[in-house]
């Protein structure tokens, strides 16, 4: 079972558990119904090669916790004579965890031998993986070569509930995106044009359109080739932008912040959340859609300064009527943060994932089962 275990960590135990909690009802399942499990997925990008700061221990112990049964975790080696024998032999309802997939160079680089070898330590491969499945890797896509494959429960209710979402959506649609560089997100900012009445843009990516209205940002992050498209985007007139923002000169807890017009940064700081006024227009965007989508945070909100943008905009979501979707990454993390999450209609575990299913319609690895089933 391919997962997406790339959780947060901190002084070596999983900080934020949703990518191991939202796979359990597929691993009861497969274990109800005698399968041996064998757990495989990725943390972090070790380079191909092993690296004890992302082992999967930490995640094989969480899984074990929340299953109420040991997980063992296999060697680095990942494949071959040291791990065969080890799921060769698990017992039915025994889950045995994969060592960090990318310590191995083929799971990046998808290759073909890897992908064998992986799919040797099991007799079927489900895809749990929705958060990894914009990744056209060997782990992804290359066991539905050679096995009998499915989806699982939480791939499914992603695809599902992001496909509502873009079929006939209720209107207003108000899309919040925020997050550090247009050019990550320009597809899907003209994708959802299709189908939003209105986005709103926080986070660093802001300061960009700020340029292209003509604005001075001071020392905020901008992308230059990127003006051109955020000036056409403007144009379309259903895409806000901050009016006032927080600046800072040191993204520190102790930084001495000041709030100003959004277009009038001093030289020597830079912006570093949405201001208030900024939060509060959006919040009223918000509350009066009929369906919201966020991803991507309004500030530094791990920072203390810089936070009271992105809680305003997860209060709002959680607080709102409309049908809700959180895409996945900082967004999920603000509103498990804040305690919200269980009034969201949807948190999803995908970031790039979300988007790219957004923007495209489709995923690598979706793709790779539905080729799988024509074998």
């Amino acid at each position: 079972m391919r997962a997406d275990f790339n959780v947060p960590l901190r002084d070596g135990t999983v900080e934020d558990d949703l990518r191991i909690a939202t796979v359990l009802d597929t691993v009861r399942w497969l274990r109800e119904h005698h399968a041996a499990v064998v757990a495989c997925g990725h943390l972090g990008r070790p380079k191909g090669k092993p690296d004890p700061q992302f082992s999967m221990a930490p995640v094989a112990e969480r899984l074990g916790e929340l299953l109420g049964t040991q997980v063992p975790l296999a060697p680095a080696t990942i494949v071959g004579p040291k791990v065969h024998p080890l799921a060769a032999t698990l017992a039915p309802g025994e889950v045995l965890m994969l060592e960090n997939l990318r310590f191995h160079p083929g799971e990046t680089d998808n290759d073909p031998a890897f992908a064998v070898n992986l799919s040797e330590l099991g007799d079927v491969y489900v895809n749990e993986a929705f958060g990894a499945s914009h990744r056209a890797h060997a782990s992804i896509v290359g066991p539905p070569r050679v096995l009998p494959s499915a989806g699982g429960r939480l791939l499914f209710r992603e695809v599902e509930v992001l496909s509502q979402l873009l079929a006939e959506p209720a209107h207003p649609f108000v899309a919040v995106l925020g997050g550090a560089k247009v050019s990550d997100k320009l597809g899907v900012i003209d994708a959802l044009l299709d189908w939003c009445d209105t986005i709103l843009v926080g986070g660093a990516m802001a300061f960009t359109f700020l340029v292209a209205r003509g604005g001075d940002v001071g020392d905020s992050l901008v992308e230059p080739d990127m003006v051109g498209e955020c000036k056409r985007l403007l144009e379309t007139d259903r895409v806000r932008i901050p009016v006032d923002v927080v600046i800072a000169q040191d993204v520190t807890d102790d930084a001495e912040t000041r709030i100003v017009s959004a277009g009038a940064i001093p030289a020597g700081w830079k912006g570093l959340d949405i201001g208030p006024e900024t939060a509060a227009i959006f919040a009223d965007e918000i509350g009066a859609a009929a369906t919201v989508l966020w991803n991507g945070p309004m500030g530094v909100f791990e920072v203390a300064p810089f936070a009271a943008g992105t809680h305003t905009v997860a209060e709002a979501v959680a607080d709102a009527g409309a049908f809700t979707v959180v895409g996945g990454g900082d967004s999920a993390a603000a509103v498990r943060q804040m305690g919200v999450a269980d009034q969201i209609g949807h948190v999803s575990t995908g970031g790039g994932a979300t988007l790219e299913f957004i923007e495209r319609g489709d995923l690598p690895g979706l793709a790779a089962l539905r080729e799988g089933r024509k074998r």
